[in-house]
């Protein structure tokens, strides 16, 4: 593995960490969900900052199970990763949109990522990024939260004439666009950056529109970890959707 690429390590180590939930997930069937929540969290964790560690030892860690090292501002490469995005998602045995991050942040750029969605068997990464699907042809369809919607989500659906697409963790939903199960993911309302670094490296990567929801760039290893919009769309609903949010 010494010139294993960082996109083809992302890639790996999200796969990895997939599955290893799922394990957990099987071990832990008859558990509380609490139980299983934070199992997978803690596990899925601890893997992934011991094979950083091992694989990148000169870089810094940003995860959302561990102690934010401010030393990671200086930095020059970040890893930035969510051991289990969707734990909700994960704690109910009957749910697929759950996901593992795994992205890297080079002075400036996310410039490599993957998201693995381990309850689907896929890995979606910018090692191998996947070819955008044809537009549907039909109405548009704009994934959200399936728990917490934001309030400018049915304005926005009303004004496109859009089919909602309820829909678990923020890596579940950016890939859906990519998977051409969506065409839009909208979200308002608070994330952090481990929520949005993977999925916007791998969505951008294979010719997603990225932004926030006002059009400016997304912006990672910043000392306020909060980035609370985002907008991941299909290329020829960019325009439309950023009009309407600016509205």
């Amino acid at each position: 593995m010494a010139h294993e690429t960082d996109s083809a390590l992302a890639a790996r180590l999200a796969t990895g960490a997939g599955r290893l939930l799922l394990t957990v997930r099987a071990d832990l069937a008859g558990a509380p969900p609490e139980q299983r929540k934070g199992a997978g969290d803690r596990r899925s964790h601890e893997w992934l900052m011991a094979a950083l560690a091992e694989h990148r030892p000169g870089d810094a860690v940003l995860s959302e199970e561990g102690s934010d090292d401010p030393a990671r501002l200086d930095a020059d490469r970040v890893w930035i990763v969510d051991p289990v995005d969707g734990t909700r998602e994960f704690g109910e045995l009957d749910r697929d949109d759950w996901a593992v991050h795994v992205a890297l942040w080079e002075r400036g750029a996310l410039t490599a990522g993957a998201v693995a969605l381990p309850a689907q068997g896929v890995t979606l990464s910018t090692a191998d990024v996947p070819p955008l699907p044809a537009p549907s042809g039909g109405r548009p369809r704009l994934v959200v939260s399936r728990t917490r919607p934001p309030a400018l989500i049915p304005p926005l659906a009303q004004a496109l004439d859009a089919e909602l697409v309820p829909m678990g963790s923020a890596g579940a939903k950016a890939m859906a666009v990519l998977q051409g199960k969506a065409d839009a993911y909208v979200h308002a309302g608070g994330q952090y950056e481990w929520d949005s670094a993977a999925p916007v490296a791998v969505a951008a990567a294979a010719g997603l529109h990225t932004s926030r929801i006002d059009g400016s760039a997304l912006r990672y290893n910043q000392p306020d970890l909060l980035l609370p919009d985002l907008l991941i769309c299909r290329p020829e609903l960019r325009d439309q959707l950023l009009a309407l949010l600016r509205g």
